[in-house]
């Protein structure tokens, strides 16, 4: 067998009652990169110390896609979550339709309008504008409404494929979360044809229940047959709950994507 692809894994939801660092150190010796969402929280330094490779982040803290002052907000959070991330080497910055508060329910529900597909156009473009100021490379996640994220505008896999391909920049790809898209969309291999030219890192957790793969519907090794198959290489991550012991789930991941 080779390996077909980078693997990473988010560290914020495996090994919760270890420091951070640890997770991160632990995940290097395993050999995957790692996934952080609370930047904030954590000292910066230490996560450096740990010697692991950061595949991605979030990359804001605050704003919006489709409104001004939004606009603003998120330009100013992605600049500041940017050089935090160019401090950890992190490879891709990742955004969300708009601001997820507590529990991941947006900050301000919307609708998004025509004019709202104008204006988060519009911020894209600033945001890849910052990208190239920078040299760092953002990414735009789909999300899924019935579960986790209801209220959330541009969540959908087929939405965010739309903005990331209009705007068709190469500082800005889709981060694509499967898991999220089989609860609102299904039809992943599809899916994953139809985004291919724009995909910068591949997400995945089971459903029901976002433990690893094996644990639910998804037929993940297929899923990683026809990725191979259609050319995909680049990094995959591991963003779900271990269902028990979190090696046991990481060995349980790398054996369904190793094609």
């Amino acid at each position: 067998m080779t390996m077909a692809f980078t693997l990473a894994a988010c560290a914020e939801m495996l090994w919760r009652d270890k420091p951070i660092e640890w997770r991160c150190a632990r995940l290097h010796e395993m050999g995957f990169q790692v996934g952080l969402w609370n930047w904030p929280a954590h000292d910066i330094d230490k996560l450096i110390a740990s010697g692991a490779r950061f595949s991605i982040m979030n990359g804001y803290l605050e704003g919006r896609l489709a409104d001004d002052t939004g606009a603003d907000m998120l330009l100013a959070s992605a600049r500041e979550a940017a050089l935090v991330g160019k401090r950890l080497g992190v490879a891709r910055l990742n955004l969300h339709g708009t601001g997820l508060g507590d529990g991941g329910r947006p900050s301000i529900a919307e609708v998004a309008t025509p004019l709202k597909w104008v204006k988060a156009l519009d911020t894209l473009n600033r945001i890849c504008d910052l990208a190239e100021e920078l040299d760092v490379v953002f990414t735009l996640e789909n999300l899924n409404l019935p579960v986790d994220h209801a209220g959330v505008p541009f969540a959908r896999a087929e939405e965010t494929l739309a903005l990331v391909s209009a705007v068709n920049r190469p500082r800005l790809r889709l981060n694509l979360d499967l898991y999220h898209a089989q609860i609102g969309e299904g039809n992943l291999i599809e899916l994953c044809q139809a985004c291919l030219p724009w995909i910068g890192e591949i997400q995945v957790a089971d459903v029901p229940g976002r433990c690893e793969p094996g644990t639910g519907e998804i037929n993940y090794c297929g899923v990683a047959r026809a990725l191979r198959a259609m050319g995909y290489d680049g990094p995959v991550g591991m963003e779900a709950f271990a269902s028990a012991d979190p090696e046991n789930a990481l060995e349980a991941f790398r054996q369904a994507f190793t094609v």
